[in-house]
């Protein structure tokens, strides 16, 4: 692998190389992608494929009424129950010329369980999906479960109280060597997590995916991602309404729906329009044909400095808390506060 370096030989060098730059995001941001850390494009808006009851067939439908909306960028993990769903709605696609594989991004995600062996799990994730590699392959969380463990609430005897999350990434980065995935990065992961893991990666996360709405805005994580060039991604970007752990606080709030009157939007499209314009992309997990749409169009919406500065001043709500992966004897993480560094 070869590596260049500009050297600054003429002193306009710096000033065309930020202007490449910014030629590039100004493309990025018409064709509505984000561009990596690793030099490729995600499209910025997802769409989740986590179903509590993991009902096949309704997955699958979704996800053909999805492409046909013009959806590109699918959000699954083995957790989910959603691959096989997945990876057979985009078969049949491929193979009916609706998209091509290559138009399609699909993000997977490491379960506690398998930080063992990353590349065995990837290896079982292609095959449930039928494909021969993810575009994004993510450590679901900082957390270790022996081997085995399949419930996405862990029992007391499930977890690992060493992490060790040096091995998990050599594997995570052995998986992009094997070309079974074009980027990696991880999930829920705090500022100081992240610079943990900074301090021994050969490779850096592309993308840390964390729970990021109007009322849980992120602002020093996203802060220290800029700084370090790695990509905030937002699940639950309307606080996960429908979901058994979700709430409904965000597309409810006062202050959201007066904007969405205001410029004849829902809450919904409001409160997505905030997330992109700090520079996020969205996973927006909804199977209603509508819904569907109406997340799709939010880009569409002009929301004005006041809009977002009345967004920015509105209380703060964790709702995923991680309240399952605490406990004081067997999980490395004894409070809340161990699991997030204070960023709770």
């Amino acid at each position: 692998m070869f590596f260049w370096l500009c050297v600054p030989h003429h002193p306009t060098c710096f000033e065309k190389q930020k202007r490449e730059r910014e030629r590039e995001r100004e493309e990025d941001m018409r064709s509505n992608k984000v561009r990596l850390n690793c030099g490729i494009t995600m499209p910025v808006l997802g769409m989740g494929t986590y179903s509590y009851e993991n009902d096949k067939k309704t997955t699958e439908l979704a996800i053909h009424t999805a492409l046909k909306m013009g959806y590109s960028h699918f959000d699954t993990a083995k957790i989910y129950g959603s691959e096989p769903a997945l990876g057979n709605a985009l078969r049949k696609a491929f193979r009916d010329g609706v998209v091509a594989r290559e138009d399609v991004w699909v993000t997977s995600k490491l379960w506690g369980s398998d930080h063992h062996d990353p590349v065995s799990a990837l290896k079982e994730s292609l095959k449930k999906l039928r494909m021969e590699y993810v575009d994004m392959y993510l450590v679901h969380w900082p957390v270790r479960l022996k081997p085995g463990a399949s419930c996405a609430i862990p029992s007391e005897d499930e977890f690992e109280q060493i992490l060790n999350m040096e091995e998990t990434w050599e594997g995570m980065e052995k998986c992009l060597e094997m070309g079974m995935c074009r980027s990696i990065g991880v999930s829920n992961f705090s500022s100081t997590k992240i610079q943990q893991l900074l301090d021994y990666a050969s490779v850096p996360p592309a993308v840390n995916q964390v729970e990021m709405h109007p009322m849980w805005k992120q602002d020093k994580l996203r802060s220290f991602c800029a700084d370090n060039g790695i990509h905030v991604s937002a699940y639950s970007p309307l606080g996960g309404p429908g979901n058994a752990w979700g709430s409904t606080a965000v597309v409810e709030h006062p202050v959201i729906q007066s904007i969405a009157f205001k410029h004849n939007a829902t809450p919904a499209q409001v409160a997505l329009k905030w997330g992109l314009s700090k520079g996020s992309s969205l996973i927006v997990k909804s199977f209603n044909q509508d819904r569907m749409k109406e997340n799709k169009a939010a880009d569409r919406l002009k929301l004005g400095r006041d809009d977002i500065r009345a967004i920015d001043e509105l209380e703060e709500r964790k709702i995923m808390r991680g309240d399952h992966l605490i406990n004081e004897t067997t999980s490395p993480y004894k409070t809340l506060e161990d699991l997030w560094d204070d960023e709770i």
